[in-house]
């Protein structure tokens, strides 16, 4: 997959999740996800040392 597919299918996938979803189940799943990616960064971090 190219990187302007993926990019796509991010924000895609974004606009599926948001669909009838609150501001504060928005604010909550961003939330969630940054914290998702931020450790799944570290493990690789950790993991690359």
């Amino acid at each position: 997959m190219s990187s302007c597919a993926f990019i796509n299918f991010i924000s895609l996938l974004a606009c599926e999740i948001a669909k009838d979803k609150s501001q504060e189940e928005l604010a909550l799943l961003a939330t969630f996800f940054t914290q998702l990616g931020d450790t799944l960064a570290t493990l690789s971090a950790l993991n690359n040392s």
